[in-house]
C-alpha cells in the first residue's frame, strides 16, 4: 500500500492525516496549541508551538503507521489564510504568528473601505478589505509599532515560516499570497498599490510558487526527530478554504461547500477569477483553471460553545460527570422547540463578522425575546442564526455565480442531525455530508497525489468522500424561515450603524481577559 500524509495548520490546532492513495484515512494526529488574546481584538499564535505541534503530529503519525521504506510518496500542507509574523534579517521572529481573528487593524481597514482605495485593491486582488488581511496588519503595524515594522526583513505568513524551518528556503504558494491583499489574482504577482499602500516592498515577500510546487531536502535534525526520508517531497498546497472544497467534491460548477467548525464559509469553484462589484465575497486560487469564490464568517462553531459554556453550564457539568457530550445534550434541549424559536432571532457576532457585512466591529444580540422564551429557545435561535448567517452569504455569491445545484457540508457541526437539518430547511436545498471527517487534510493530500502524478485529475476526489448523510429540506419549516431570513437581514443592516459606537465603548471599558 502507498500512502501521503495531509497537515493541516489551523487556528488552535495542526491535524496530521495519513491516507492511502485510495483515499482512506490511516492515521490520525491532533496537536493543540493556546490562542493568545492578552489585549482586546488581540489574536496570536507562538509560531514556535506551532512548528512543534507539526513535527509532533508527523512524528505521532509514522511511527503509528511503522512504513516500509518507499511507502510514503509525501506530504502535502494546507494552512490558516491571514496569518503575518515579521522576521528580521535571519529569519528569526519578531513578533508573534497575528491571526485572521486579530482585529486590531479595524481602524486602517475602515479608512481604506472609506477612502476608496478598498475597492481598487479588491478588485485587483480579489481579498475583501478587513484587519484579517496582512494588508491591513502591515498599515497598522507602520503606523503604531513602527520600530518593529522597521526592524523586519521579512514578512511571511506561518505556512512559509514553518516550511523555512525545515528546509532553509522562502516561498509562498499562490493560493495563501492570493489571501493577504498583496497579490493581484489577473497578473499572478504581488501588486504594486497594494505593496505601496502597505509600504513593503516585494523583495521583503517570499519568492511566489504554484500549489502544486514540490520541495525535498528536510534538514537532518528534523528529518531525524520525526524518522523520515529526508528526500520525501513536500507539496506546497494552498489555504485551508480551498482545499476544503477540494476535499469534499465540491470543485465542480454550481456545487457549493458549506464548512461549519470554529467560523465557517461558503464557497464555489470557478474557471477563472470572478469579483463582486459589491465587494462582498472573496475569490481565492486553488489550482491552474480553478478559483474559489465564496465568503467566510467568522461566527460558527465558537458561537455554540458560548452558549454552552455561559448559559448552560450547570448542564455541561453535568454531561461532563455523566460522560455525555455536552454539545450533544443541547442540541437534544434546542430539538424541542419549534424553527424559528417562536420568533427569537439571533445575531452571531460575537467575534465581528467577515462575509457578507465585512465588519469588524459588529457585535451580537437577540431579538424578539419575550417572557414566554427559555433558555432552549435560545440555544436553537443561536443555531438558526448562524446559519441565517451562512445563507446571507450564500445569497450575495448567487449574484456572481448563480444558484447552487447542490451543497457539500462539512465541518464539527455536521456531527448534529438536528444543524445539518437546520442547514438544508433553511438553504432549501439538498446537503449531502461527506463520509471522511478531515475534508481540508484530504483536500492537500489530493492535490498532492496530482502534484505527483498519483491522479490524473482533482476529480478523482470523488473516489475518495464517501456520503454519509443526505438531508433534504422539510416544506413544514418553509414558512417560519422564509419570514424570518428578511427580518434578520434587514435588522443586521439597521444595527451596523450602531456597531461602530458600541464597539468603541467596549474598547475604552474593556474587560478582563485572559489567555485562551
Amino acid at each position: 500500500m502507498d500512502y501521503m500524509i495531509g497537515v493541516d495548520i489551523g487556528t488552535t490546532s495542526v491535524k496530521t492525516v495519513l491516507y492511502d492513495t485510495e483515499g482512506k484515512m490511516q492515521g490520525y494526529s491532533n496537536n493543540l496549541y493556546p490562542l493568545y488574546q492578552d489585549v482586546p481584538d488581540m489574536a496570536e499564535e507562538d509560531p514556535e508551538e506551532i512548528f512543534s505541534a507539526i513535527i509532533d503530529g508527523l512524528t505521532t503519525v509514522l511511527r503509528k503507521a511503522d512504513l516500509k521504506n518507499g511507502q510514503l510518496h509525501g506530504v502535502s500542507f494546507s494552512a490558516a489564510m491571514h496569518s503575518l509574523i515579521l522576521l528580521d534579517k535571519d529569519h528569526k521572529p519578531l513578533t508573534r504568528a497575528i491571526t485572521w481573528a486579530d482585529n486590531r487593524a479595524v481602524q486602517y481597514a475602515d479608512e481604506l473601505r472609506e477612502n476608496g482605495v478598498g475597492k481598487q485593491l479588491y478588485e485587483k486582488t480579489g481579498t475583501p478589505i478587513h484587519p484579517m488581511t496582512p494588508l491591513s496588519k502591515l498599515i497598522w503595524l507602520r503606523n503604531e509599532h513602527a520600530d518593529l515594522f522597521n526592524k523586519a526583513r521579512w514578512f511571511v505568513g506561518i505556512k512559509e515560516y514553518v516550511i523555512y524551518k525545515l528546509f532553509g528556503v522562502l516561498q509562498e504558494d499562490y493560493s495563501v499570497a492570493n489571501a493577504t491583499g498583496l497579490f493581484n489574482i489577473f497578473k499572478m504577482d504581488w501588486d504594486d498599490q497594494a505593496l505601496e499602500v502597505a509600504g513593503i516592498t516585494r523583495d521583503q515577500l517570499p519568492k511566489l510558487v504554484d500549489t502544486t510546487d514540490q520541495i525535498s531536502g528536510m534538514k537532518a535534525d528534523y528529518a531525524g526527530v520525526i524518522g523520515m526520508d529526508p528526500n520525501i517531497p513536500f507539496i506546497m498546497g494552498a489555504s485551508d478554504g480551498p482545499l476544503a472544497n477540494l476535499g469534499v467534491d465540491a470543485i465542480k460548477p454550481g456545487v457549493v461547500a458549506v464548512t461549519i467548525g470554529t467560523s465557517g464559509a461558503v464557497r464555489v469553484v470557478t474557471d477563472k477569477p470572478k469579483i463582486d462589484p459589491k465587494g462582498r465575497v472573496f475569490c481565492y486560487y486553488l489550482s491552474k483553471g480553478r478559483w474559489v469564490v465564496g465568503g467566510p464568517v467568522n461566527n460558527g462553531g465558537i458561537v455554540f460553545r458560548w452558549v454552552r459554556d455561559q448559559l448552560f453550564a450547570p448542564e455541561k457539568i453535568t454531561a461532563e460527570q455523566m460522560q455525555v457530550d455536552s454539545y450533544d445534550l443541547l442540541t437534544e434541549i434546542a430539538s424541542k422547540i419549534p424553527a424559528g424559536s417562536d420568533g427569537l432571532i439571533f445575531h452571531p457576532f460575537l467575534g465581528g463578522e467577515r462575509a457578507p457585512i465585512w465588519d469588524a466591529n459588529a457585535r451580537g444580540s437577540f431579538f424578539g425575546l419575550t417572557r414566554t422564551h427559555s433558555r432552549a429557545h435560545m440555544v436553537r435561535a443561536a443555531l438558526e442564526g448562524i446559519v441565517y448567517n451562512l445563507y446571507t452569504v450564500m445569497l450575495a455569491l448567487e449574484e456572481v455565480v448563480g444558484k447552487p445545484s447542490s451543497i457539500q457540508a462539512t465541518g464539527g457541526f455536521a456531527r448534529s442531525a438536528l444543524w445539518r437539518q437546520m442547514l438544508a430547511d433553511i438553504f432549501e436545498q439538498d446537503v449531502t455530508i461527506p463520509e471522511s471527517p478531515e475534508g481540508t487534510a484530504l483536500g492537500a493530500v489530493t492535490l498532492g497525489m496530482y502534484s505527483l502524478g498519483l491522479i490524473d485529475d482533482l476529480t478523482e476526489v470523488k473516489n475518495f468522500i464517501g456520503v454519509a448523510n443526505v438531508h433534504h429540506p422539510n416544506p413544514d419549516t418553509y414558512e417560519a424561515y422564509r419570514t424570518l431570513v428578511p427580518i434578520y437581514i434587514r435588522l443586521s443592516r439597521k444595527l451596523q450603524s450602531e456597531y461602530k459606537n458600541i464597539a468603541e465603548f467596549q474598547r475604552k471599558h474593556p474587560q478582563q481577559t485572559t489567555k485562551k
